[in-house]
């Protein structure tokens, strides 16, 4: 008896198992395309061992006439790697096929199913079919589909229906049979005349084998000639085979190690077990493995027939002899001839097995007669057995076609039936018979190895997925089909894991490619191949009572029951009469959506079906053992009932404490029962870290789209899953605890932006309040295992914007514990910057709250401890975040923070700032010089960090900006407020003019940027102070003649370049005006120094020049006046109403004109103005000297210009005076200006 699947020695396996294709000819297999001549025609047949049990063919022994065959030969029935199961097993029930043989086959080579065979049945079934046309036995065979292929096995229901009494599984099909097809069905005994066929062949076979003496061998040639060449015909040889190489053993045993570590790999043990819960041995009693799932064929063969790809077993017995080392020996009654049923028999056995010759043994009463050598391509013509070989591949065409056509649904059981002398085919779907038959144990007994089969070519597939997804419709139809089978509670191991793939399919981490389109087209419905509505068979319609027989010789009779008919047998033998109208591959869709929240939600509906299943078989929480009052309960957390920081800082370290990479080995049943190791504890790992990811792309998502309170509610339910995992594992891996920190950073990220986010509160808390059913189911199955409150305050959403900035910064510090202690290099970088960037945040909130508190003092006092200890908090903050940030060599953020400090240090001095008695601001203080010069030096470190504007503009450029102001506030502050107690005056005004040099050196009035403006305003301005501070030295300055002098050019060089930048900017008349008047002022004070009436004439006319130009800030002022007044008009109109009551309207004008400042200005500008005049018309009218012609036009226009001044209305409206100043001034240009060329 040949060894089974399962046991076969390692070594005949490699010396025997043949799959490669590319190898010379071999023994037996001429080529490995090899075709048989019939005539005109020639039909295409190849045939590759993938595996085979028996040894190579020895030679067989010829029998000497008259050897009597009804004597049994010495080595009888004793077991015979030779002949495998035909010797031994002919006079058993075994000859039969068993109904799961093509199963045994299918999951030993799981590689070929779904996609690359057409056909996987016992080589017996493939002829049977093929001879339908010609025979008129009955025909039962169980049909069923996975992917493409079609699984083929013999349904013997007579056999069935036997045991049917004792199992009760094939009750309702007997009952269906009875009524639909044979109302008088009775199991037929074989005839003695069928044994006694049996069993001589049996004897014959046993004769043939060469040695024990079973009988002589063949004679020797008395040809000397030709000795040598008999002796290699008859030498030990093997089909199809010759020694295999190293890859051709590796390929053989591919199937075996796939199937292990497919299993593995998805958490289901060995699946090949797994059939035993279902007790499926009751259908035999032929030991533990009789319910056909294993292997049990001597040789497996890929046989390709035409186009058609077959997987086929066979028990033939295979000799050596003849000219070709391969022959197959027949037993032939010489009262008998060959019929064509025969013929057909014999030419697919060895078409089958790539066997090119057959000898035939004739005997008369069991007595042998003589021996005939016949080759395979000579069969189809021998006398009284002549067919046609194109017609047997019609049949075959047709008969696939017709079954790929109406075979359509996965996981169910067809039934292909024709009773014995009629010619009608019918197919039955039986699953769909049982689930209508009433009652209650109707049971389907190829369910589970359906499932099976199914489950196991998905795990295949899912190995192949990993590099490519086209298969991934094609795994989801199994799946589903797979899981649609199994009943939840008999076989929760298989649902759990097909419900994990099905999570599995959806990937989370990478959006779909564009072009993924076309390679992820499979599928289609859950359970149909083809989703054309396909019209029916037309009915056979006949006179006949419904219970009609459908005995040997019954008539046709209506069925609606059959899902497909074959009217006549004929017609599978008209070429292509059956086309097939399934597509191999139907064009349905498998569902990637873009979206990646509608995949999360696919994932976590497949993951909730996984957790039920193996919730279902845990014990119940009631079910749980009483807990033994002695012993305390190791409980993982404490209620937190502190409040504030301190409760907060016990919460983190929950953080942490889920972080170490390996927890103690657990041995003891987990919460819910679970042992671990066991199956369900392996799946749950997988599920509960599946849910993790699936809920963290989820708040990624909602993260992105500023939905903040859903963001934080998602990831709160991936950290409870993650918790869950920890609580069932008993060590944590690196990838793991990678996924973790990449879940604490993300909710760092969203408790940071609530934070941020603070007036949308309402909103989201709305967001984080609401869940789904699925979600509260999930959590429910969480809550099994694990309390899941260790990331409660990390995942709380909080009131106070510092307690989320908090718990944002701890979130970050759990993360990057866990990047340091697993040493996740390329985390590293990304968790120190989110870490810089917490404590950049905190540091701005605290020194906020600190400036604050300064604007909310009524009374300015002395620096409040309130106050210091934000400052402290928050430097401290910037100081740790300048340490992240330069870890990673980030010197733009480093720069930002030493921005920041500079900031603070201004904030610092601005607190300090002194208060006279009166309220009034004091003298600059030590303290604020101090705080100003730190802030200096950040930002001076912040410039040297940047070191040029090329790496950043922007920051530069910021850092710049702050630079120069520090600066400018420094002079001002020690101008305006001088500390003349404790400084001496000189001291003062060197430090003021460093401090404004330095600040005018960092304004870029170059770079044309939105600040170019702000620059100009600042530089005008810093020369407008220091020639203010000069004309004061000039005033104040008295003895030394050269520092005067040298007073008075600096106060003229600055009034110069500031009146310059002021009318560039072209929006700052007030600033002109003022710098203009201060330098007639000052022109006026050196007039007062002079003595001579010359040099004052010279004096003057410069200051009247010098007025002359403030006609330039005068028609600023007026542009800005009449703006103003037009706008006012537009908004008094009747139809402006509306726009009348806008808060705009103001008193000045758009642009924002100080008119109290021009009122003031102007104030200044007419006695000034009139003082000029007046003195320079006396002084040219007491000249001495003759004045010449245009010396009395000068002065005549000045005496017009002066008395038009005295003349003018004081109270006249602003419009109107600043007109007349214009007007005035205008005068007085061109004759300034001639006076100029003149002089």
């Amino acid at each position: 008896m040949s060894a089974s699947s399962g046991d076969r020695e390692p070594g005949v396996l490699q010396d025997n198992a043949k799959e490669d294709s590319s190898g010379p000819p071999c023994a037996g297999e001429s080529s490995k395309h090899d075709s048989v001549c019939t005539g005109s025609s020639e039909i295409k047949s190849r045939a590759v061992v993938k595996y085979c049990a028996a040894p190579p063919p020895t030679s067989y022994a010829l029998l000497q006439e008259k050897t009597d065959l009804k004597l049994p030969p010495a080595n009888w029935l004793r077991e015979n790697p030779q002949l495998g199961s035909a010797g031994t097993t002919v006079l058993g029930s075994s000859s039969k096929s068993k109904p799961f043989s093509s199963f045994g086959m299918a999951y030993e080579f799981i590689d070929c199913i779904g996609d690359d065979v057409d056909v996987v049945s016992d080589s017996e079934n493939i002829k049977k079919l093929l001879k339908i046309p010609y025979s008129k036995s009955h025909v039962s065979m169980a049909v069923h589909r996975v992917g493409r292929t079609l699984l083929l096995d013999e349904l013997d229901i007579q056999e069935l229906f036997m045991r049917s009494s004792q199992t009760g599984d094939w009750t309702w099909l007997k009952e269906f049979y009875q009524r639909l097809i044979d109302q008088k069905w009775q199991r037929k005994k074989k005839s003695k005349e069928h044994w006694y066929q049996k069993a001589i062949l049996s004897k014959f076979l046993y004769y043939s084998i060469n040695g024990d003496g079973a009988a002589e061998p063949v004679p020797d040639n008395p040809n000397d000639g030709e000795e040598q060449s008999e002796a290699e015909e008859y030498s030990s040889s093997w089909p199809t085979a010759f020694t295999s190489a190293a890859s051709d053993t590796e390929e053989s045993d591919a199937p075996k190690q796939g199937s292990v570590s497919m299993d593995s790999q998805f958490a289901l043990g060995q699946v090949t077990s797994v059939p035993k819960e279902q007790n499926l041995q009751m259908l035999f009693d032929e030991g533990e493995n009789s319910q056909g799932l294993r292997n049990d064929f001597v040789r497996n063969i890929m046989w390709t027939f035409e186009d058609i790809h077959m997987l086929v077993g066979s028990n033939m017995p295979i000799f050596g002899g003849g000219r070709y080392p391969a022959v197959s020996l027949r037993l032939r009654d010489n009262n008998k001839p060959i019929n064509i049923l025969t013929g057909i028999d014999y030419w697919l056995d060895n078409l089958m097995c790539n066997v090119p010759e057959l000898v035939m043994c004739f005997h008369v009463n069991g007595i042998v007669q003589k021996y005939e050598m016949i080759k395979t391509e000579d069969i189809p013509h021998l006398e009284n057995s002549n067919f046609s070989t194109r017609v047997v591949k019609d049949i075959a065409q047709n008969i696939l076609s017709f079954l790929k056509s109406n075979c359509t649904k996965e996981g169910h059981t067809y039934w292909l039936f024709k009773a014995s002398g009629s010619d009608i085919v019918k197919l039955y779907d039986l699953t769909t018979l049982c689930e209508e038959a009433e009652e209650e144990k109707c049971q389907n007994p190829f369910t589970l190895p359906v499932a099976v089969l199914l489950y196991r070519v998905a795990s295949n597939l899912m190995l192949k997925a990993r590099q490519n997804r086209k298969h991934y419709g094609t795994i989801r139809t199994l799946l589903l089909n797979c899981v649609k089978l199994l009943d939840e509670e008999r076989h929760p191991q298989i649902i759990a894991s097909a419900h994990y793939m099905l999570s599995e399919l959806f990937q989370l981490d990478e959006p779909p490619e564009e072009d993924e389109g076309e390679s992820l087209r499979a599928g289609g419905s859950e359970d149909s191949y083809s989703d054309e509505d396909r019209e029916e068979e037309e009915e056979l319609t006949e006179d006949s009572d419904e219970n009609g027989s459908y005995g040997s010789c019954s008539s046709p009779q209506d069925d609606s029951k059959a899902v497909a008919v074959i009217r006549s047998v004929g017609e599978l033998s008209v070429p292509e009469k059956y086309k097939s109208t399934h597509q191999i591959r139907p064009s349905g869709v498998f569902p990637v959506s873009q979206d990646k929240e509608e995949r999360c939600r696919h994932v976590l509906s497949y993951v909730l079906k996984g957790l039920k299943a193996v919730d279902g078989t845990i014990k119940k929480e009631s079910d749980l053992p009483a807990a033994d009052p002695n012993t305390p309960i190791p409980l993982k957390y404490e209620d937190r009932s502190a409040i504030g920081a301190c409760a907060a800082e016990q919460g983190i370290s929950l953080l942490l404490e889920r972080g170490q990479s390996t927890v103690h080995n657990q041995k003891l049943p987990t919460r819910s029962g679970m042992i671990p190791g066991s199956w369900q504890h392996r799946m749950k790992l997988q599920l509960f870290l599946k849910a993790s990811k699936a809920y963290y792309v989820l708040s990624d998502a909602a993260t992105n789209l500023l939905k903040y309170g859903r963001a934080l509610r998602y990831i709160k339910l991936s950290l409870q899953c993650y918790d869950a995992y920890c609580s069932v594992s008993g060590t944590l891996h690196s990838h793991v605890l990678q996924f973790h920190s990449q879940c604490l950073s993300l909710c760092g990220d969203i408790q940071l932006m609530l934070a941020q986010n603070a007036n949308n509160r309402a909103a989201y808390l709305e967001e984080y309040s609401y869940q789904t059913k699925e979600d509260q189911e999930i959590l429910h199955s969480l809550h099994r295992e694990s309390s899941c409150q260790a990331f409660n305050m990390a995942t709380d959403l909080a009131m106070d914007p510092e307690y989320q900035l908090f718990v944002s910064s701890k979130c970050y510090e759990a993360a990057y514990e866990l990047v340091i202690s697993e040493a996740l290099k390329d985390q590293m970088a990304q968790v120190l910057k989110r870490l810089g960037n917490i404590r950049n945040e905190m540091g701005v909130y605290y020194m906020n709250q600190a400036a604050a508190m300064q604007t909310e003092k009524e009374v300015k006092k002395s620096v409040s401890i309130a106050e210091q200890e934000m400052w402290k908090k928050s430097f401290a903050f910037f100081e740790k975040g300048m340490k992240d940030f330069e870890a990673i060599g980030d010197s733009t953020n480093t720069a930002l923070l030493l921005c920041n400090t500079g900031r603070l240090m201004r904030i610092c001095a601005q607190a300090h700032c002194a208060v006279s008695a009166d309220q009034s601001r004091g003298e600059f203080s030590p303290e604020e010089a101090l705080y100003y010069n730190k802030a200096i030096d950040y930002y001076s470190r912040a410039m040297k960090s940047l070191a040029s504007r090329e790496n950043h503009p922007a920051v530069w450029d910021s850092v710049n900006w702050e630079l120069s102001t520090t600066y400018f506030t420094l002079a001002t502050l020690l101008q305006d407020y001088a500390p003349l107690s404790r400084k001496a005056q000189e001291q003062i005004e060197r430090e003021v003019t460093e401090a404004m040099m330095k600040s005018l050196k960092y304004c870029d009035l170059q770079t044309e940027s939105a600040r170019q403006p702000l620059y100009q305003y600042r530089a005008a301005t810093i020369h407008h102070r220091l020639a203010s501070m000069y004309h004061s030295c000039f005033r104040n300055q008295v003895g030394d003649e050269h520092l005067r002098k040298q007073h008075r050019s600096l106060a003229e060089l600055h009034y110069s370049k500031a009146v310059c930048l002021f009318l560039s900017l072209k929006d700052a008349p007030c600033e002109l005006l003022r710098t203009l008047l201060e330098r007639v002022a000052f022109a006026e004070f050196t007039m007062a120094g002079q003595s001579s009436n010359a040099a004052k004439l010279k004096s003057l006319t410069g200051a009247v020049e010098i007025m002359a130009e403030t006609r330039c800030a005068f028609q600023l002022i007026h542009k800005e006046l009449l703006e103003e007044q037009i706008e006012v008009q537009m908004l008094s109109e009747p139809d402006a109403a509306e726009s009348a009551e806008s808060p705009n309207v103001v008193g000045g004008s758009a642009s924002g004109l100080n008119l109290q400042e021009v009122m003031k200005l102007i104030g200044v500008f007419e006695p000034s103005f009139s003082f000029l005049l007046l003195q320079l018309i006396k002084l040219m009218t007491t000249m001495k000297r003759k004045p010449s012609n245009k010396d009395e036009e000068q002065l005549k226009t000045y005496r017009t210009v002066y008395s038009k001044l005295l003349r003018a209305e004081k109270n006249a409206p602003l419009l109107s005076r600043v007109e007349l100043h214009i007007e005035l001034l205008q005068q007085l240009t061109p004759q300034t200006g001639s006076d100029n060329t003149h002089s």
